[in-house]
């Protein structure tokens, strides 16, 4: 994520509550999957897991962006 757009998430995440959500998801999603990467090896069903996980975490990243276009536009 841009630089730009971690400032809009840390000016807005306090009043905006969706956006807080979502960044809070994303970190949480971040994690998972930094667990499971510290693993020598995925069990098919973590591999599994791990897939899923990347498409919330793309869903959720691409819903905050279009959040933060809104705030972009508003600032420009």
């Amino acid at each position: 994520m841009e630089q730009r757009d971690l400032e809009l998430i840390a000016r807005h995440s306090k009043q905006d509550v969706e956006v807080r959500a979502l960044w809070e998801e994303h970190i949480l999603y971040e994690k998972q999957l930094e667990k499971l990467k510290k693993k020598p090896y995925l069990t098919p069903s973590e591999d599994k897991a791990a897939k899923d996980i990347k498409k919330k975490k793309l869903a959720g990243k691409t819903k905050l962006m279009g959040v933060l276009e809104k705030y972009k536009s508003m600032e420009a």
